[in-house]
């Protein structure tokens, strides 16, 4: 017996070093989360806006996300060091909702990005068809087209049906050259073409979605299934630890 635990202190030692260190690095994508979920509420807010037909809660979930994993990644350093069964195989479990719930939201996203792109037509037009220079949704449009260089949805003609062209023409965050752009030429339909710029901004946002979903969607897939090695070792060190107490007895 005394042979036995001899030889397996050494398993466990090094189980508990290597699942400190990846309760480290979960802990760490946690508070990447949650800076990114404050980010994207205080920075983001009214991009977001033009993309979800309603107001969207993705910030506080990603909020909400990463303070928990926080607290779980510290939970999981405080069990191993405390060397508890129960506590391991709770974070075991805490870790395999985790895989879950990013594998779900991965599928979802690249499954469902051309509605996002559908979506997100539909909502752009109807914030240029609405444009009032004031609200959030329109300084939110002006933000994409002075950012993006574009103008419009599929490009400036969608200006010339909004309700703010036959008042005050096209906005001037389409304008290509600030200096040699006035407002009564962005009033003239025939002028105001060579003043602004050319490409609309549904074709920009899309083309991006398009070009980076297989990353993100990579990326999410690979942080999910790096869960399985956390709860591998959650496990393994549970079982070495109550298999060690009970020869101990």
């Amino acid at each position: 017996m005394a042979s036995r635990r001899m030889e397996t202190k050494p398993v466990i030692t090094c189980l508990k070093t290597l699942l400190i260190v990846y309760s480290f690095v979960f802990w760490i994508t946690g508070a990447i989360l949650l800076a990114v979920g404050l980010w994207g509420k205080f920075m983001l807010g009214p991009y977001i806006s033009l993309i979800a037909e309603n107001s969207t809660n993705a910030p506080y979930v990603l909020i909400g996300t990463g303070t928990t994993i926080i607290v779980f990644g510290l939970f999981g350093c405080f069990a191993t060091c405390r060397g508890s069964p129960w506590m391991l195989k709770l974070y075991a479990m805490f870790l395999s909702l985790v895989f879950l719930a990013e594998l779900v939201a991965g599928i979802s996203g690249f499954v469902f990005r051309h509605e996002i792109k559908g979506t997100f037509l539909r909502t752009y037009n109807e914030a240029v068809q609405n444009y009032n220079a004031q609200d959030e949704r329109s300084l939110a449009v002006d933000n994409v087209q002075r950012s993006l260089r574009c103008c419009g949805v599929l490009n400036y003609t969608s200006w010339f049906t909004s309700v703010y062209f036959p008042s005050s023409g096209i906005p001037t965050s389409c304008c290509a050259n600030s200096s040699d752009c006035h407002v009564s030429d962005l009033r003239n339909s025939t002028i105001a073409p060579s003043k602004v710029y050319q490409q609309g901004c549904y074709e920009l946002v899309t083309s991006f979605i398009e070009t980076n979903m297989g990353i993100i969607a990579g990326v999410t897939f690979g942080i999910a299934f790096s869960q399985l090695i956390g709860m591998l070792l959650a496990c393994c060190l549970s079982r070495f630890i109550t298999a060690n107490q009970y020869e101990m007895v």
